[in-house]
């Protein structure tokens, strides 16, 4: 077994008294003093994650002659500079090898924010469809601090000296990070206002000291993950994978036909079929929990899978994403949640979970 790799914020969370787990190859904070306070910091004032186990690459050269705009859903011709965009690495059956974040630093620059446990797949999936132009990985030397909670603005204008209310969603900007080269992007996983730092790896844990001095708290991804789940949103390797595309995990608006990609006939066609499985969002009446991997069934058939599953707090019941079998599913009649331990009734309800 091949061992954990460490963000450049490792020490810190050491210090912090982190209980840690291994993640997508590495050795990251679960959680600090307690996923539900960690929850409650994020929603009601700020909160900070370490995120640096995700990769981030970069391009230089021409979008229209490199052939990189055939490597993502993201029309990146038309994607104005100053944004930045979610969608999808496909394979050629449409299947979502990776979803992403790509950001327009000028016309002729782009950054790409994809899954820890994708990164070589992903730089692959891109480079296979660049023809010229310089595409590098810069994962191991980026590090990235994530600040979300209704405070979040006001902690970082006092960080960084300068006032944020120009940064719309998904927007960014590049600025000195305590005298250092920095991405400041107005994105997160959370539902919260929130930003996301790109920052080197040497300045990262003074940054995460000093937002930690200002009123920030650390969290982990135990708490990340109730808190994304609380908005629907999907997480690789359960809601989404290399067999699942956007049209069926209901990502479809993610998609740009305008421009031509690679899995685009594959996503046409099954507009044109119809998909053989969908998402489903549901919600128990009491603090039971369904958990991925559970069983979802209705009038005693097992017509599919929980792909995700916890208690929300925000909520105050067990929320939970799972795929069914379209020709099996009828919207209109119950269903349950079974496991080995019984079974449990759910409400099927419409995302995001939480609303404000």
């Amino acid at each position: 077994m091949s061992e954990l790799k460490r963000t450049s914020l490792y020490e810190k969370h050491k210090e912090l008294g982190a209980k840690n787990i291994g993640f997508c190859g590495w050795d990251m904070p679960v959680q600090y003093e307690g996923i539900l306070k960690e929850h409650k910091a994020c929603r009601e004032e700020a909160a900070i994650f370490d995120t640096s186990h995700m990769g981030e690459f970069f391009f230089e050269g021409n979008i229209l002659f490199s052939g990189i705009n055939e490597a993502v859903t993201v029309d990146l011709l038309t994607l104005p500079v100053g944004r930045c965009k979610y969608g999808f690495i496909l394979n050629d059956k449409g299947g979502v090898i990776d979803d992403m974040i790509v950001y327009k630093a000028d016309i002729d620059r782009l950054m790409f924010v994809v899954n820890a446990s994708r990164i070589q797949e992903d730089f692959d999936a891109i480079k296979a469809q660049v023809h010229n132009g310089a595409f590098t990985n810069a994962s191991d030397s980026t590090s990235k601090i994530d600040i979300q909670g209704p405070k979040s603005k006001e902690i970082l204008e006092h960080l960084l000296h300068v006032r944020l209310d120009g940064l719309n969603y998904f927007s960014f900007t590049e600025a000195d990070i305590m005298d250092t080269y920095g991405l400041i992007s107005r994105t997160g996983y959370t539902g919260e206002l929130g930003y996301e730092l790109y920052l080197d790896n040497t300045a990262a844990p003074k940054v995460w000291d000093k937002l930690i001095k200002l009123g920030a708290t650390p969290a982990g991804l135990g708490a990340r993950d109730v808190l994304r789940l609380e908005m629907g949103y999907s997480l690789y390797g359960q809601e989404l994978d290399e067999n699942t595309t956007p049209l069926e995990a209901g990502l479809e608006y993610f998609v740009q036909y305008t421009s031509h990609f690679r899995g685009k006939e594959a996503l046409e066609q099954q507009k044109q079929n119809g998909i053989p499985k969908k998402l489903i969002a549901f919600k128990t009446n009491s603090k039971r929990a369904p958990r991925h991997g559970f069983e979802i069934m209705q009038e005693g058939l097992n017509i599919g899978v929980v792909t995700s599953g916890t208690y929300s707090p925000s909520v105050a019941s067990g929320i939970g994403l799972g795929y069914v079998e379209t020709s099996k599913f009828n919207a209109d009649k119950p269903i349950q949640i079974s496991s080995e331990r019984g079974s449990m009734p759910v409400e099927l309800t419409t995302l995001p979970f939480y609303k404000k």
